[in-house]
C-alpha cells in the first residue's frame, strides 16, 4: 500500500495541475529587474544557468513585479542548501501571493524592511514550509492588521514528509482560484482552504529568513475557473 501510495504521488507530480491553461509569466532569473528585494540584513543574491540563490541572514523576501490576477497556480522548484556554510539552515521555504496591502494597494509601493513582523499589514495568503528551522509547515490567511497572523488549528502541521528535505529540489505549486486556495508540494497537497471572501488579485513574493535557498524554474499559468 505505501508503494502504491508513492506511485500516486510521483504520478500527481509529473501531471499537470486540472485545469492549467496558458503560461502567463515565466523566469529564468536571468533578468534581476523583474523582482524586488527587502533584506532585514545585507542579503547574498546570486544568479547562474537559470537558478536564483539565496543566502539570508535575517527576514528576505522577493516580490515578483507584475500584479497576478486569478484564477491562476504559481509553480517554481526551490531545495533547502545544507553544504556547510554559515547559512546552511535548512528553514523556511516561505511565500506570500496574492499579497495587497490591506487598503487595495500594491505592496511594491510601501517597501518593508524585511522583517517578518513587517508585512502583518497585507491581505494575503501566505505558506512556511520547514518554518522554525525545519519543524513546522504552517498556512496562514493574513487579514491586514498589524500583530494579527490568524491560523486555524488544522493548517499547523509538523509531520516529517510535509517539511523540507535537505538539498533536494521541491516542486511547490500555489493555487488562486476563486474561493478554493491551495498550497501542493512535490505532488501532495498540504493546504486546501474554501475562503469565502477570496483575494482574487494581487503580488507573490518568496520569503525566508536564516536560510540558504536556491530557486528555479518559476511560472505562473491561468487556470480555468472550477467547474469549467
Amino acid at each position: 500500500m505505501i508503494l502504491d501510495r508513492r506511485a500516486l504521488l510521483a504520478g500527481l507530480a509529473a501531471t499537470p495541475f486540472a485545469g492549467q491553461g496558458k503560461r502567463l509569466h515565466a523566469d529564468d532569473f536571468h533578468d534581476p529587474k523583474r523582482w524586488t528585494i527587502e533584506a532585514e540584513k545585507p542579503a547574498t543574491v546570486t544568479t547562474r544557468d537559470g537558478v536564483l540563490d539565496i543566502a539570508a541572514p535575517a527576514g528576505f523576501t522577493a516580490w515578483f513585479k507584475p500584479e497576478l490576477v486569478g484564477p491562476v497556480a504559481i509553480t517554481y522548484q526551490a531545495q533547502a542548501v545544507s553544504a556547510g556554510g554559515a547559512l546552511d539552515r535548512v528553514s523556511d521555504l516561505n511565500c506570500f501571493w496574492m499579497a495587497r496591502e490591506a487598503g487595495g494597494g500594491s505592496p511594491l509601493d510601501h517597501p518593508r524592511s524585511g522583517a517578518f513582523a513587517d508585512y502583518d499589514t497585507l491581505k494575503t495568503y501566505y505558506v512556511g514550509q520547514g518554518g522554525n528551522s525545519n519543524t513546522s509547515t504552517r498556512f496562514r490567511r493574513y487579514v491586514g492588521r498589524a500583530g494579527d497572523r490568524p491560523m486555524l488549528p488544522q493548517h499547523d502541521h509538523s509531520a516529517a514528509e510535509e517539511l523540507l528535505t535537505p538539498n533536494r529540489w521541491t516542486a511547490v505549486r500555489l493555487i488562486a482560484d476563486g474561493q478554493r486556495i491551495e498550497y501542493w508540494s512535490d505532488g501532495r497537497r498540504l493546504f486546501a482552504h474554501q475562503d469565502p471572501e477570496p483575494y482574487t488579485r494581487g503580488w507573490f513574493g518568496l520569503r525566508t529568513t536564516q536560510s540558504h535557498l536556491r530557486v528555479r524554474q518559476f511560472e505562473v499559468f491561468r487556470l480555468f475557473p472550477t467547474g469549467r
